[in-house]
Parts: C-alpha cells; sequence; structure tokens
C-alpha cells in the first residue's frame, strides 16, 4: 500500500471536489466551459485555471491544485498530446490517484480510447513533438516512455464519449449527476488548527506502508494529547483507498450512556457502513457473530476511538481473522494494556507538543495568528508552559483568552495556580475514575503529592509496605498512562495530571486543610502545623522550605495525625516529643534533619524509607537501640539505603565489575586524627607503586617495614577490623581503589564515610563535607567509640557513577620512647665503672 504522507494534502483536508486537465484551445470555449459552469451551479468546488489561476501561476501550484481534489476529470482531445503542461498534470493525476485515492474520470472528447492508448495518428505525432521540444537525448526518451505508460493507464479507464450522447448538455448533464453522487463526503472534520499532526501521522502512515498483511495499530496517550485528532486525520488520508471503511467515535462514552445497547448500536453502525445496509441486530453476540461471518476477506479501514475495556473490542472486531488483505484497524485508548491483550502491531505512544508547535496552536487559538501579538508575548508564554504540550489545554486557554485585556490574562493565569482550568479537569479525570481498583487510585493520590522524581523500586517498596500492592499497582498508572518512568528510573506525571490529583484531594475538605487526605501547599500546612488542626485523616504531608528560610514547628503538631504514612520535610526543625509523630510512618524524607543523633522517641521501627540528606546526623542514636550484630547489620542496610540514599546491594556487587585495565585503577586516601605528613607520603608512594606494579588491588598489605600500621582490607565499599589489644592508636587512613574515568572525581563521588561498632551497637556518620578535611574533635568523637577488642565495619558511600574495588583501613599506632631518668643514667656509667676497674 502506498501513500505519499509528506505530501501537501496530508496536511490539509481537501480543498477542491474537482479538478479539470483540459487542452485549452480545443475544449476551454466549448464542452469545458459549459461542464465547469454546470458543476459551479451544482455547488460542485471545481479548480479551473481561468477561474483560479493567478496571471503567471507555475506548474507546481497546479501540481499542488491536484492534491488537493477529489475527483480529476481529463478531457482528451485531438491536440491534448501536444501541451507538455497537460502531460505533466496527467502524470500528477495518476501519481495521486495511486497515493491518495483521487478518482479519475476521461472525457474522450471526439477522440478514440485507442488512439490515446496506442499514441497513433495526430495524436502520436503530437505526443512525439512535445517531447522533443522540452527535452533531449535519454531524458527526451524517459519523458516519452513515462507519458506514454500513463496515456496508456488513462485510456484502459472507463470514460465518457460524446458519441454516445445525442446532445453535449445531457452529457453535461450525466457527468454532473455522476460527479455528485461520487464525491467523497466521508472525510471527518479535524481540529480547525490542524499543528503537529504532521510526524505522528506520517509515522504511522509508514508503519502501514511497510506492512505487507493487514495491520493492528494502537494510538495510546493520557486524556487531552489528540489522539482521536490525529486518527481523524489518518482515516481521512487512507478511507479513499478502502471500499469497505468505518470510524467509530466516542466508544467509552456510547457504552457509559448506554449500558444496556451501547456496544449493539456501535455494532449496528460497523455492520452498516461496512456492508452498505442498514442492519439491525438483537444482542452483542449476534453482532460478533456477523462482524465475524460477513466480513470475512472484506479488504476494509475500521477506526475505534476510545476504547476503554477489552470487551469493546471482541464485540467490535471478533477474532479478526475475517480481515481481509492489507485491511487496518486502528485503535485509539488511554489504556496500554488493552492494546496488549489485543495484539496490535504497532502502538504510536502521544509526546507532548514541540515548544514551538505549542506556541502556534495556543496563539492560533488565542490571537487568531501563528505568533503572539508584541505586548502579549511574555503571558502567551507563561500560559504556554502551563498547558506543558496538552493540546487540549492549548486549546481550551487559547480560546478562553482570546480578545481579553492584559489585565484579564494575568487574572486567569494566577489563578490556574491554584484552581485548575474545569474543561481540561473534566477530561483528565476520566483516566482517574476508570481505575477500578481503589488502591490504584491512592497510589496515584500518593505520586501526585510526594512521589514526582523518585526512584520507582523505592517508591514501590514503600507503598507495598503501606499495603497497595505497588508491583501491580504502579504498572496499570503507566498503562494508563497517568503517570511515566524516565530513563533513571524515576516517577513523572504530567504538571496538569498532578493538578487533577491535587484537586481531588482539595475536594475532601475544601475549607478545612487539615481534613484533607494529604497535603502539600506550603501555606496550608504551615497553618495546620502552627494551629494544631491536623486530623487522623492526613496520610501524606509535604513542607519544602529553603536553608535560607528554616521554620521551626512544635512536635505535637503531629500528635492527631496518626494515619501519617508519608512525610517530606525540607530544612524544617521539630521541637518537643517525637513520640507525637505517627506510628504508621513508612516513608521519611527530611532534607537538612537538624539532629545531630535520631531522637529514641521518634518511631522508626516500621518505617520503611529514610533519607536524611544534608542533614546533621552524626550518630544515628544518642544511646545504642540494638542488642545483636544482626539488629545493628539490618539498621546499617537502612541507614546505606536510606538515610544516605546508596543501595546496599550496589555496595555488594561493585566489586565484581570485571574488565579493568591496569591504567583504569587509581587510588585515594581519606586521613584522620594525627600522622606524620613524612610517613603518610611514604606509605602513599607504596600503594601507588605496588598498585601500578600488580596491575591489581593486592597492593594494601605491607610487610615488616612499617611495625606502627595495621592493614586491613576489604573487597567493595567496606573493610572491616577488631580493635588490636595494646594498640594505642592516634590515628587511621583509609584508602579505596577505584574504576578512573576521565570524568571521575572521586571526593565529588563521596557521599559519606559510616562506621559501625557491631561491639557497642552504635553507628556514626560522616558527611562529605566533614569527611574531606577531618580535624582532631572528628578524631576523638571517633577514637572515643572505640576500644580493644571491638569489632568495628567501616563503610564508604558514592554515588552510583564510582566503582570502588577495594577499601584499606591502616591504624596508626603511637611510638613507645624509652625513657631514662638522670638518676639511672648516673647509676649505670657508676656500675660500668667498677666493672672495669
Amino acid at each position: 500500500m502506498a501513500f505519499d504522507s509528506s505530501s501537501p494534502s496530508s496536511k490539509s483536508e481537501r480543498i477542491y471536489d474537482v479538478f479539470i486537465n483540459f487542452r485549452g484551445v480545443d475544449t476551454r470555449k466549448k464542452f469545458v466551459s459549459h461542464l465547469h459552469s454546470s458543476l459551479s451551479k451544482a455547488g460542485v468546488k471545481t479548480f479551473l485555471d481561468e477561474e483560479n489561476l493567478l496571471k503567471g501561476m507555475e506548474l507546481k501550484e497546479l501540481l499542488r491544485a491536484i492534491e488537493v481534489s477529489q475527483i480529476a476529470i481529463v478531457v482528451f482531445s485531438k491536440r491534448y498530446a501536444d501541451s507538455s503542461w497537460c502531460l505533466e498534470e496527467l502524470q500528477k493525476i495518476f501519481e495521486c490517484r495511486q497515493t491518495c485515492g483521487l478518482r479519475v474520470v476521461p472525457v474522450f472528447y471526439y477522440v478514440e480510447p485507442s488512439e490515446v492508448r496506442q499514441q497513433k495518428g495526430d495524436f502520436g505525432d503530437a505526443l512525439r513533438a512535445a517531447a522533443r521540444s522540452g527535452y533531449a537525448g535519454e531524458h527526451l526518451e524517459f519523458a516519452l516512455s513515462s507519458w506514454r505508460r500513463t496515456l496508456t493507464d488513462a485510456a484502459n479507464l472507463s470514460g465518457w464519449n460524446p458519441k454516445d450522447w445525442r446532445t453535449e448538455a445531457e452529457l453535461v448533464r450525466d457527468i454532473v449527476n455522476y460527479v455528485i453522487a461520487n464525491l467523497d463526503y466521508n472525510a471527518l472534520p479535524i481540529t480547525k488548527f490542524p499543528v503537529g499532526l504532521d510526524h505522528p501521522v506520517q509515522e504511522v502512515i509508514r508503519f502501514i506502508e511497510r506492512t505487507r498483511n493487514s495491520c493492528k495499530i494502537g494510538i495510546w496517550g493520557m486524556g487531552g494529547s489528540g489522539k482521536t485528532t490525529i486518527a481523524k486525520t489518518i482515516y481521512n488520508k487512507l478511507h479513499r483507498l478502502f471500499e469497505n471503511k468505518s470510524f467509530i467515535e466516542n466508544i467509552r462514552e456510547v457504552c457509559q450512556t448506554d449500558r444496556r445497547r451501547g456496544l449493539v448500536r456501535l455494532q449496528e453502525k460497523l455492520l452498516s457502513d461496512i456492508l452498505k445496509v442498514k442492519v439491525e441486530i438483537q444482542s452483542n453476540g449476534i453482532g460478533q457473530g456477523m462482524i465475524e461471518n460477513r466480513f470475512i476477506g472484506k479488504r476494509a479501514v475500521i477506526v475505534l476511538d476510545d476504547v476503554n475495556k477489552f470487551d469493546q473490542l471482541q464485540a467490535l472486531c471478533g477474532n479478526t481473522q475475517w480481515m481481509g488483505e492489507r485491511s487496518v484497524i486502528i485503535i485509539t485508548t488511554r489504556d496500554l494494556r488493552l492494546l496488549k491483550s489485543f495484539e496490535v502491531d504497532f502502538v504510536y505512544e502521544m509526546k507532548e507538543m514541540e515548544a514551538n508547535e505549542s506556541l502556534e496552536l495556543f496563539c492560533r487559538h488565542a490571537f487568531r495568528e501563528e505568533k503572539p501579538r508584541e505586548d502579549f508575548k511574555e503571558l502567551a508564554k507563561d500560559a504556554v508552559a502551563y498547558c506543558g504540550g496538552l493540546p487540549l489545554a492549548l486549546e481550551v486557554l487559547g480560546s478562553y483568552l482570546s480578545k481579553r485585556t492584559m489585565i484579564e490574562w494575568r487574572s486567569v493565569l494566577s489563578k490556574l495556580k491554584i484552581s485548575p482550568n474545569t474543561q481540561v479537569q473534566e477530561k483528565l479525570r476520566i483516566s482517574f475514575d476508570s481505575l477500578c481498583d481503589q488502591m490504584e487510585k491512592e497510589i496515584f493520590l500518593d505520586v501526585c503529592c510526594v512521589f514526582i522524581g523518585k526512584d520507582r523500586g523505592c517508591v514501590t517498596e514503600v507503598l507495598n509496605g503501606c499495603g497497595l500492592f505497588a508491583d501491580i499497582g504502579i504498572t496499570v498508572l503507566l498503562e494508563r498512562s497517568l503517570i511515566k518512568v524516565e530513563k533513571n528510573n524515576k516517577l513523572r506525571m504530567h504538571h496538569l495530571l498532578q493538578d487533577m490529583g491535587r484537586e481531588i484531594i482539595r475536594e475532601g475538605s475544601n475549607k478545612e486543610p487539615g481534613k484533607r487526605s494529604r497535603l502539600w501547599f506550603q501555606e496550608e500546612v504551615r497553618d495546620v502545623l502552627t494551629n494544631s488542626t491536623g486530623t487522623d485523616a492526613i496520610e501524606g504531608l509535604t513542607l519544602k522550605l529553603n536553608l535560607t528560610n528554616r521554620e521551626c514547628f512544635k512536635a505535637d503538631a503531629f500528635e492527631e495525625m496518626s494515619s501519617l504514612r508519608l512525610l517530606q520535610l525540607h530544612h524544617v526543625e521539630l521541637t518537643g516529643d517525637y513520640g507525637y509523630l505517627s506510628k504508621q510512618l513508612r516513608w521519611i524524607y527530611w532534607q537538612g534533619f537538624p539532629s545531630k543523633y535520631i531522637p529514641d522517641n521518634f518511631y522508626l521501627e516500621d518505617a520503611i524509607a529514610i533519607n536524611f540528606k544534608h542533614s546533621n546526623l552524626r550518630q544515628l542514636w544518642k544511646e545504642p537501640k540494638c542488642d545483636t550484630e544482626f539488629q545493628i547489620t539490618k539498621q546499617v542496610r537502612k541507614i546505606l539505603n536510606d538515610v544516605q540514599g546508596v543501595h546496599f546491594t550496589d555496595l555488594e556487587i561493585a566489586s565484581c565489575t570485571s574488565e579493568i585495565s591496569d591504567n583504569s585503577l587509581r587510588s585515594h586516601w581519606i586521613r584522620i586524627g594525627s600522622y606524620q605528613e613524612e610517613d603518610f607520603n611514604t606509605l602513599n608512594k607504596s600503594i601507588t607503586k605496588g598498585l601500578a606494579a600488580s596491575g591489581s588491588c593486592n597492593a594494601f598489605l605491607l610487610g615488616g617495614n612499617y611495625p606502627l600500621l595495621l592493614a586491613h582490607t576489604g573487597e567493595g565499599h567496606s573493610v572491616d577490623f577488631t580493635v588490636p589489644e595494646d594498640w594505642d592508636m592516634k590515628g587511621m587512613a583509609l584508602c579505596f581503589v577505584y574504576l578512573s574515568t576521565p570524568e571521575t572525581v572521586a571526593t565529588k563521588c563521596l557521599i559519606s564515610v559510616v562506621l559501625v561498632n557491631y561491639t557497642k551497637c552504635s553507628i556514626q556518620i560522616y558527611k562529605r563535607d566533614t569527611v574531606i578535611s577531618f580535624n582532631d574533635a572528628d578524631w576523638q568523637g571517633i577514637i572515643s567509640h572505640l576500644e580493644a577488642g571491638d569489632k568495628v565495619e567501616i563503610f564508604l558511600s558514592f554515588r552510583n557513577e564510582l566503582v570502588i574495588k577495594n577499601t584499606a583501613v591502616y591504624l596508626l599506632k603511637k611510638p613507645v620512647m624509652k625513657v631514662y631518668s638522670r638518676k639511672r643514667n648516673l647509676k649505670d656509667q657508676e656500675s660500668s665503672r667498677k666493672r672495669q676497674g
């Protein structure tokens, strides 16, 4: 199947009903003038050079007129072939007949079809003369051959011959009646301003062209993204190539409005369209049987618009085994799962419009121009930004703002920040309301308020911990185009969908924010916390403040929020008893947590994820809370997974990276406590030399040349050791070997150092800024928690782009100096003299 999707006809609807191709000197003042007059009186829009061409119009403009016409009437006459202009037009007509279904009607005006077919006699002589006048050499032969082939094809079509009519008047009358009967008014109306349609339409049509057999195509996307408009545009370009065609609109709405016979009505329309007779059926089952049996072998194009249930596809398509060769079924839906279940051959996912297309579409509706008025330029950009590339929003908002004052524009845009446009929201809410499971709705609302930009895996784990079965729930939301997952596995949502979700929450208690299920609006959260008006309805709370705008609230403001599951705070301080915080907390994201340790009465036992990035945490608890090594290991995992934002599994598998070249390994040092710069430099050179010589990570363990050092090594990000007896430590040095790339800077990738004492059940955390410049106070904080026999492990956490192979720790011992008193020295000297005497 061939279709020129890049032609001008793909960019606009049909402009002309009829294009008349004729040789002026033979027929302009006679037959053609009478035909044109009769067509015009009958209301048929006809392209004729004297009526439509401006002086000096070029051939390419004539050819464009052919592309946007439904029917071409070709009037062959005695001198037709001596016009290269006529012949070029004829070639274009037959090209359009093949590519976009242009209907061709030949009229043999006192010339026999055989003369045209065989190009003999005067007709043939005129053809050769026209070729010689415009071409030479190889081009002459090519043009002549091409024209001959086209003339033969035209002469083989059934046409009109004046000899078969008593008068030309009767001939003209019958041609006009034929034209009226065959004009195609099945083209569907589309948007007034078809901006941004070319690319998606061309992509789908290219797939159809490449497909040799029948094909099923899905157009999938969120509400208001233009699925139906794209489907209509594709249908308008394809349906002329099919004798059997049907476009079934608003399937979801019809089935919801008439639950008893909605599907039956749709089946009746489909059967009537394809069979070309009025069909009435009694039940869904009968209709499906008729489709499967009566459609067998029929080549058809069928569009099913806005499908939301699989039984609709079954009722309207049956088993699809009936599909004739090169048939096309197009389905528009918000649910990707339906398309997978139906086993479509190709899915086109609707994208948000590009910025320049968004601006043009908005301006077409707001100003009836391609670009904004100069004085409204910035306001127009703000309006377009709000719409986020969603065609529905651009059209609705543009039309609403049309012919309004600048003051009114500003008022509307300010209002939209608080209250979304109702017309847009109603369209978007269809997807939310169609969710059958309340848990899926809860997941959507949770993502709206707290999880946009968060890792899908982490969110899934948290929501599973809330009993929401998020593994399947998030998948369903993705299939319904309610959320998206970026390449970095972060959750994303169109901000108008986010507005819709938040509006649903606001409807729960419009006047009293403390009675809503989730809180996110800064002023409302402040008010609830300041006045302690929260209730057990609140399940999620977000308050993001700037580092320079820290605010302090009383912890007892959370006393009534017993259902609080999700808590996100940025640079917020709480005073008082943390025991007031909910025992149902499953996710805590507290950026800039103010305390140096987690308060004992802050209940975190059931928390799935904790994130205390950019906090002041130095120690997990003021006093140990774990009794066993297993318990503290569990807490360490939580700290590394959540508080520091590093996945524990990453620490375990990082050392498994293979195929590392010798020159790719580098080492980096972290020095803590007291040490001699000279000794450290010697140690560093030895490690670097050993690393270069061995080409591996086995360069850490030192020989007897360093009696004041104890070295311990570990795989990957961590190293463990036992504090030795009689080893008075003055400091330690951490060295890690990593896979180096030109872009890698180890210190920039470092997040923190976590020191775990399994014996004392304590955890100390040191952030990057502290690690790169440890001071004496930091060392004293470390050494005060270490005693001989303590089992210790040190974890280094990095961003994922740094691959750590090995980590080593060097325990630096204070040297033992032999000190002799002056008195003892004198006695020793005296004894020596006596022995000598």
